[in-house]
């Protein structure tokens, strides 16, 4: 008899749809909850424990490998340029959906439960103080070993890039300590594969809690909400990063195809760090040179959040109409530039999207306490705006490729293209 094998992404889907399942009949249970708990946080605690380490030294290598800073500057140049065009688009799309589908007018607010915001209040007041300057000094790690241990992603880009030109300055000098982290960025690699076997199971615990905690009756009230805001998403991918992906001369579907797996995963996890070693892998893989994708997609999980960026646009549209506020163009237009600079300068803080909107809000007299009523969902919304996050840095490593002249995919596609 022929044994079946399936495929990770087969197996990451059936941990899904079996999550979802056991979710609903066990809706509202403590029980079953604290017993899929421990089994989901095992899975986020394995990824997020060779994240660190994969990302500083692949970095440190890409960076070593470019060799000067005109050219690591130019690298650095183009990504900030794209993810702020990015950006932009997708807090239009966002404005637009909100303008045109309204899902918050009418809403009857007896009929919404509130949830409980005081943490992001307090994370919001602790950022307050802090202005553009201090964001901007905040990459600059005081201690590049209490970044790692924090997991300050910027921080830690930042010593990587500053390491690498350092190695790459020495010459021969530099090269043990290059191959040390060559060898530590193929073993993490290898690590990361190792933990994937455990991930339909992970994602089965992740989605069974979900499920099992808010139920699909959260999200009746509040369902133009949330088809409002996978709509705008499923626009965005398909229409603005699918001609973009058209402009390089690439296709979103096969992008799509190509990251399945990483899809389903962020996904169900809600959490785009699940994915970060296997996309930097796929991207280099597709063609876009290890010291583009390396550097590229890790910075782009602090600068092009698409997905979330979108959402908070929506969100705060949806609470202005539910409250019977009139946000006048110009108004939309200081949210725009508010998201734009609230959504980089808080990147690695817990919550953050709620923290993003708490500190638009008061720009632009929105009541924070609006907030409440869409807390409920907010993890089902977060689960797609993390997929959209990881196809928009997917595609940017492939953009940056083609923008440098340096993409290279494999043979076989080369012939076919020429072909």
């Amino acid at each position: 008899m022929k044994k079946i094998k399936l495929s990770l992404a087969t197996q990451i889907f059936i941990g899904l749809i079996l999550g979802i399942a056991v979710g609903g009949i066990f809706y509202g249970s403590e029980t079953a909850q604290s017993v899929l708990q421990p089994f989901g946080d095992l899975f986020i605690r394995l990824i997020k424990m060779i994240v660190v380490p994969i990302v500083l030294s692949t970095i440190i290598v890409a960076i070593a490998g470019v060799g000067d800073l005109k050219s690591v500057g130019k690298l650095g140049g183009k990504s900030l340029t794209y993810f702020i065009g990015m950006t932009l688009v997708a807090i239009v799309v966002g404005l637009i959906a909100g303008n045109v589908i309204q899902p918050g007018a009418g809403l009857n607010m007896d009929s919404l439960q509130q949830s409980d915001i005081s943490s992001y209040v307090e994370t919001n007041k602790e950022q307050e103080g802090k202005s553009i300057a201090d964001t901007f000094l905040h990459i600059v790690p005081t201690n590049p070993v209490q970044a790692m241990v924090e997991g300050d992603m910027l921080a830690i880009i930042f010593f990587a890039v500053v390491f690498g030109l350092g190695i790459a300055a020495i010459g021969d000098k530099g090269k043990p300590v290059l191959r040390f982290f060559e060898g530590t960025a193929k073993a993490m690699f290898y690590v990361t594969n190792l933990f994937m076997k455990y991930a339909p199971i992970g994602v089965f615990a992740l989605i069974g809690v979900t499920i099992s905690k808010y139920g699909f009756a959260s999200l009746i009230p509040l369902g133009k909400l949330a088809l409002t805001v996978y709509g705008a998403m499923i626009f965005f991918v398909l229409v603005v990063l699918g001609i973009m992906a058209k402009v390089v001369g690439f296709s979103i579907f096969k992008l799509l195809k190509m990251i399945k797996e990483e899809l389903i995963l962020a996904f169900s996890t809600a959490s785009s760090e699940t994915v970060l070693p296997r996309i930097m892998d796929k991207m280099e893989k597709a063609g876009s040179p290890k010291h583009i994708s390396s550097f590229v997609i890790p910075t782009g999980y602090s600068f092009n959040l698409d997905g979330s960026v979108l959402y908070q646009a929506i969100a705060s549209l949806f609470i202005a109409q539910m409250f019977g506020i009139e946000l006048s163009i110009g108004q939309q237009v200081t949210l725009m530039l508010v998201l734009m600079v609230t959504s980089k300068g808080m990147a690695g803080v817990p919550g953050v999207s709620f923290v993003v909107l708490l500190a638009t809000f008061s720009t632009i007299g929105l009541p924070a306490e609006g907030l409440a009523f869409i807390a409920g969902i907010d993890r089902i919304l977060d689960m797609g705006r993390t997929a959209v996050n990881v196809v928009g840095n997917s595609l940017a490593a492939i953009v940056i490729a083609k923008w440098e002249g340096q993409f290279n995919p494999p043979a076989e596609e080369r012939f076919e293209q020429a072909s």
